[in-house]
């Protein structure tokens, strides 16, 4: 995610609590999406699209995030 901003997401990351907690919820979601797509965790269509939405949400926010620090 963001291959452009790697450097700032690792020092964002050690510095902002608030993009880190984000951050991490994000990966955290893609993982659990990943799971239902798989059958590993259950999950309904409904519940997976619900979950993409949140975390398109989160990468919106980790984007806003991350220009406004590289500017």
């Amino acid at each position: 995610m963001f291959p452009e901003y790697r450097d700032l997401i690792t020092k964002l990351k050690t510095s902002d609590h608030h993009f880190t907690r984000l951050f991490d919820k994000h990966n955290e979601l893609d993982e659990r999406i990943q799971r239902m797509e798989q059958g590993i965790e259950p999950g309904t269509h409904e519940q997976i699209e619900t979950l993409k939405k949140e975390k398109l949400l989160l990468k919106d926010q980790l984007y806003g995030i991350l220009r406004k620090a590289a500017a």
